[in-house]
């Protein structure tokens, strides 16, 4: 199951950072995302991108992720030669995160 079964997500960008929200449909989906949408998994989904650090933060409260992604952006906008400098895509590459099938369905079929 592909992360974006369960989530959306949102970036940002300062510099050669890179930041990544990842928000639940649904309240009740939080907690298997905190289990299974960890900075090491996130760190090895974008292997060969982020040269960095990857920190996650934990947001209850609205039922969503933070990922701040060091090293993401090529040196930053102004300097990167890539076409998306500012690392927009990087949201959607995220949702692509395959996940472990639950055991129960954790939202509706």
């Amino acid at each position: 199951m592909k992360l974006r079964a369960l989530a959306h997500s949102r970036t940002g960008d300062k510099g050669n950072i890179s930041n990544i929200s990842v928000i639940a449909f649904r309240d009740e989906d939080y907690p298997y995302l905190c289990e299974h949408v960890t900075a090491e998994r996130v760190k090895q989904h974008f292997h060969g991108i982020v040269t960095g650090e990857i920190v996650r933060y934990e947001l209850p409260s609205i039922s969503a992720l933070n990922f701040v992604l060091k090293g993401a952006l090529g040196g930053g906008v102004t300097r990167s030669l890539a076409l998306d400098a500012h690392g927009k895509g990087l949201s959607s590459a995220l949702l692509d995160l395959e996940l472990p099938e639950p055991i129960a369905p954790t939202f509706p079929a």
